[in-house]
């Protein structure tokens, strides 16, 4: 009885913390080896930026016009979705185009403070 309960222990520790643990590493070196020039990258300090060369174990990133950088591959935490962006930025254009809002407060009329006096009179 004690022995099935170890191996019942094992197997839920396998599957609930190891396996997972091993599949999200299997993605991540399969995004880090298809890294290609022109790819929108985070890494894991935060950079965003677009690849312009990779190797086999450096990628050079542009973080901005005339700045490269290198990294090490393992350093790349995700590609950004150029759909992602793509949409982002249609969504930014069109509430720059959008008509100003028409409930917006005449000059005229004062600010009422949100804030409301809650003390008590010593009266």
């Amino acid at each position: 009885m004690p022995l099935l309960l170890i191996a019942l222990l094992f197997g839920v520790m396998y599957f609930m913390m190891i396996r997972p643990q091993q599949k999200r590493r299997r993605e991540a070196q399969e995004m880090q080896s298809a890294l290609g020039p022109g790819d929108q990258v985070v890494t894991i300090g935060g950079l965003h930026g677009t690849v312009t060369a990779a190797d086999d174990e450096v990628v050079t990133i542009e973080a901005s016009p005339g700045v490269e950088l290198r990294f090490a591959r393992p350093a790349i935490a995700r590609v950004v979705k150029p759909e992602s962006a793509a949409a982002a930025e249609a969504q930014d254009t069109e509430s720059a185009t959008a008509e100003p809002a028409v409930d917006a407060p005449a000059a005229e009329e004062p600010i009422q403070s949100p804030v409301v006096e809650t003390r008590k009179n010593k009266d």
